[in-house]
C-alpha cells in the first residue's frame, strides 16, 4: 500500500525535494483553508480520501480507506487521533481559475477537543459532515460549538445519502432546530463520500460560499509580500534528522528560506533553513504566503521552542501575537509504569517524546513501592488515556502498566486552604485526618463534575435514566431532539401498541423519536464503565457528549488493600462511601487469585478509613510432621505439632510485609483495558 508522508511523526531522512512543475504554482494561488468536522464515524476520513482524489493530489486507488489516518492507533480503531494537513490545488469548473486548498483534518472525539480546537484555529471554512442516517449526535454539537465560537464559515454536509435508512429531511431539520443554521443561507449539501456522489460540489462550495483572505487573491503577490509576518504554530514534532518542525497557518506577510524569525513567547532568534508543504508528501518550496499552510524548519533543537500556540514573525519586526488556544485541564489520571523497572529510562524517553507532542497531557514523575519509577499522566479522558497508551506500544515498543484511571479531588483544609489530589496514594486516610493537627485537618472533600447531554431513542429512556442513577447522576433536562410526525400519525390512528419504525444503517429498526437528557454527573463515575455499559444498554444507539462543570461536595474515601498487613499502594483508589464495601470485597477476591500460598496464612485485606471492610484468608500450606511416628503416646504428636506451630508463627513474623505478588499476575491485575469503551 502506498504511504504518504503527511503526518507530524514522519522522519524521513531525506530532505523535501522540490518539484520543478508545482512548485511556482502554489504561492501564486487564491487560498482557502478547511476542515473536516464529524462525530465518529460519520463518513469524514473517507470524504478526505474523495477529495484528495477530485483534485489529483492522489491517484485514483480503491487501496485509498483512511489516507490521512496514518497511525496504527488510528486505522485498527478507524478514529481520528492526530490533526493532519495536506495541501491541493483545485481546477473550479465554472470559473476555470484555480485555487489553493488547505485541508486540516481533525478528531471527532471529545476527548480530543484540544486537537479539534488548535486546528480549526488554522481554518476559514468547516465542513460539517453529518450521517444522514443516524443524524446530528452529541459530540458533533459539541465540534459545532468549537467551529462556531471560531467564527468559521459553517458549510453543512448531509453523507450517506446513497444509504436506504438516509433521512435527508429529518436530518436538515435537526440542522435548523439544534444547530440554529439558517439553511436557506447555508444549504446542506448531500453526498455520499463512500461512491464519490456530490463531492465536487463540496469543493465547488468551498471557493464559492467563502470570501477570500483580505490581500490573499490570486496575483496580490505583493500584498501578501508585505511586512508584518505572522505565522501561527498550531502543531510541532521533532525529525531526528532535521530538528524540530512546526506546522504553521501564515496569517500575514510572508517568510522565505533564509529570513531570520523570532518568536513572541520567547524572544528566540533562529534562521528559516527549509519551508515546505505537504502535496500529500513533503515538498520543498522557496516562500509560505499569506493564507498558506506548511512546514517551517528553522534550526530548532528543542519541541519546546515551537510552542503551539505561539506566534512567528520577522527578527526585525515587532508585531502583535496572535490569538493562541485556551489551555485545557487534564480531567483523567493514570500512573504509567514499566513491566520492567530496569526499562524506566527508555519509558520516560518515550513519555515525554509523546507528551510534547500532545500539549493537552500533564506529565510528572511518579513512584510506587509494587511498581517502582513511573509517571503520573493527566488526559482529557479515558479514551484519550487508551490512545495514548496503544500509540506508546505501537510507536515506541513500550512494554507498560497503567493503573486505573482516577480524577482529581479539592480538598479543603481547616485553615481554609485548599489542594488539588490527583493521585490515590496521597489522599489522606480518615484514621490519619483525624489524628492530624488541626490546622492541616480536611473539613470538606469536592470531586469534579460534568455536564452532560445523552441522546437515545425514546424506548431506552428508562434504561439510560437507571444508568444515570447508577452513578450517582442529577437529572437536569429532557427534551424530544427527534420526532418524525409521519411515523407519530401512524402509531395514534391505530391501535396497535406496535412502535412505526424506520430502519438504520445496520439494517436493524430505529426509532422515530430521539430524547436529548441533561445530566449532572461525577466525572469519576463516567472515568471507567460507563461508557461501555451506554453502549451495551443501549445496543450502540445511545451518544453521551459532556463538559466539565465544576466541583461539588461528595463524601470520598480511599480504599487500600494490604497483603500480609501491608499496603500495596499501587491499588489505592479514591471512591463514594457507600461503594467501598462492595468494592472491597471485589478486590480482595482478585487478589486472593494473585497472591500464592505461603508456609503461613496470609491475610487479605480491604480498608476504609483505616478500618477493615473486607478480608480473605490464604490458607498455610500443611506438612503432616506426625507421619514418621509409629505408636508412642499423644504427647510425642503434640510435641512436633507443637513445634511446627511455633516455627509456623516465626515464619509468619519474618514474612509479615513480604509476601511478593507475581509480577505477571500483578501486571494482569492491573489491566484496566477492560474498562476501556
Amino acid at each position: 500500500m502506498m504511504t504518504y508522508a503527511v503526518t507530524h511523526h514522519s522522519s524521513s531522512s531525506a530532505s523535501a525535494q522540490p518539484s520543478p512543475q508545482a512548485q511556482p504554482v502554489f504561492d501564486q494561488l487564491e487560498p482557502r483553508s478547511f476542515s473536516i468536522c464529524a462525530h465518529i464515524d460519520h463518513g469524514k476520513s473517507t470524504l478526505a480520501d474523495r477529495i484528495l482524489e477530485l483534485t489529483g493530489t492522489i491517484p485514483r486507488n480503491a487501496s485509498n480507506k483512511q489516507v490521512l489516518d496514518t497511525l496504527k492507533v488510528e486505522r485498527e480503531r478507524g478514529i481520528t487521533v492526530k490533526s493532519q494537513s495536506v495541501s491541493m490545488i483545485y481546477d473550479h469548473p465554472i470559473s476555470q481559475r484555480k485555487y489553493l486548498l488547505n485541508l486540516i483534518d481533525t478528531p471527532g472525539h471529545v476527548d480530543f477537543a484540544w486537537e479539534v480546537q488548535r486546528s480549526l484555529a488554522a481554518c476559514q471554512v468547516a465542513l460539517f459532515v453529518i450521517d444522514a442516517t443516524q443524524g446530528v449526535q452529541a459530540q458533533s454539537i459539541s465540534v459545532f460549538k468549537v467551529a462556531s465560537s471560531l467564527n468559521l464559515h459553517i458549510i453543512p454536509v448531509l453523507n450517506k445519502i446513497d444509504m436506504p435508512a438516509a433521512d435527508i429531511e429529518r436530518t436538515s431539520d435537526q440542522l435548523r432546530n439544534l444547530l440554529g443554521i439558517d439553511l436557506d443561507r447555508h444549504p446542506p449539501i448531500c453526498i455520499s463520500a463512500k461512491t464519490g456522489q456530490g463531492v465536487d460540489q463540496v469543493l465547488q462550495a468551498i471557493v464559492d460560499r467563502t470570501d477570500p483572505i483580505d490581500g490573499a487573491q490570486e496575483g496580490a503577490t505583493q500584498h501578501r509580500d508585505g511586512p508584518g509576518f505572522r505565522a501561527l504554530v498550531f502543531d510541532s514534532w521533532f525529525d531526528h534528522f532535521r530538528g524540530v518542525v512546526a506546522l504553521v497557518s501564515i496569517k500575514d506577510g510572508a517568510v522565505r528560506k533564509g529570513d531570520k524569525i523570532a518568536s513572541c513567547s520567547t524572544g528566540k532568534r533562529y534562521e528559516v533553513t527549509d519551508l515546505s508543504i505537504n502535496h500529500p508528501t513533503a515538498l520543498s518550496v522557496p516562500i509560505l504566503r499569506k493564507g498558506q499552510v506548511g512546514m517551517i524548519i528553522a534550526n530548532m533543537k528543542k519541541i519546546e521552542d515551537a510552542e503551539i500556540g505561539d506566534t512567528f514573525h520577522l527578527a526585525h519586526e515587532t508585531v502583535e501575537p496572535l490569538e493562541s488556544f485556551e489551555s485545557t485541564t487534564p480531567m483523567v489520571f493514570a500512573g504509567i509504569f514499566p513491566v520492567d523497572s530496569t526499562e524506566w529510562p527508555k519509558l520516560e524517553d518515550s513519555l515525554k517524546r509523546l507528551t510534547l507532542n500532545d500539549r493537552s497531557i500533564s506529565y510528572a514523575r511518579d513512584s510506587s513501592l509494587a511498581l517502582g519509577q513511573g509517571a503520573r499522566l493527566g488526559f482529557l479522558g479515558t479514551l484519550h488515556l487508551s490512545v495514548f497508551r496503544q500509540r506508546l506500544e505501537d510507536e515506541f515498543g513500550q512494554r507498560i502498566i497503567v493503573t486505573a484511571p482516577s480524577v482529581p479531588y479539592r480538598l479543603t483544609y481547616a485553615d481554609g486552604s485548599s489542594k488539588i489530589i490527583s493521585n490515590p496514594a496521597d489522599f489522606p486516610d480518615e484514621s490519619g485526618n483525624s489524628a492530624a493537627g488541626k490546622a492541616s485537618r480536611v473539613v470538606s472533600v469536592e470531586e469534579p463534575m460534568v455536564n452532560g447531554v445523552l441522546s437515545c431513542p425514546h424506548e431506552y429512556v428508562g434504561a439510560m435514566m437507571e444508568l444515570c442513577a447508577e452513578h450517582r447522576g442529577i437529572q437536569l433536562d429532557t427534551s424530544v431532539s427527534e420526532f418524525n410526525p409521519a411515523a407519530a400519525a401512524a402509531q395514534s390512528s391505530s391501535s396497535s401498541t406496535t412502535t412505526t419504525t424506520t430502519f438504520s444503517s445496520d439494517g436493524s429498526a430505529a426509532p422515530s423519536v430521539m430524547m436529548d437528557m441533561t445530566y449532572r454527573l461525577p466525572l469519576g463515575e463516567i472515568a471507567t464503565t460507563f461508557f461501555d455499559s451506554l453502549k451495551s444498554r443501549s445496543k450502540g444507539y445511545a451518544s453521551f457528549s459532556y463538559a466539565p462543570d465544576g466541583y461539588a461536595p461528595a463524601d470520598i474515601v480511599k480504599l487500600s488493600l494490604l497483603v500480609a498487613s501491608a499496603r500495596v499502594d499501587a491499588l489505592d483508589m479514591c471512591l463514594e462511601r457507600s461503594k467501598g464495601q462492595r468494592e472491597g470485597r471485589e478486590w480482595v477476591k482478585r487478589l486472593k487469585e494473585a497472591v500464592p500460598r505461603q508456609q503461613f496464612e496470609v491475610a487479605i485485606q480491604a480498608t476504609v478509613g483505616g478500618k477493615i471492610v473486607a478480608r480473605e484468608t490464604i490458607s498455610a500450606y500443611r506438612k503432616d510432621v506426625t507421619s514418621g511416628l509409629y505408636g508412642g503416646h499423644y504427647e510425642r504428636k503434640l510435641k512436633h505439632l507443637n513445634k511446627q506451630k511455633a516455627g509456623k508463627a516465626r515464619l509468619k513474623e519474618v514474612g509479615l510485609g513480604r509476601v511478593k505478588v507475581p509480577h505477571d499476575k500483578f501486571v494482569k491485575l492491573l489491566d484496566t483495558r477492560a474498562g476501556e469503551r
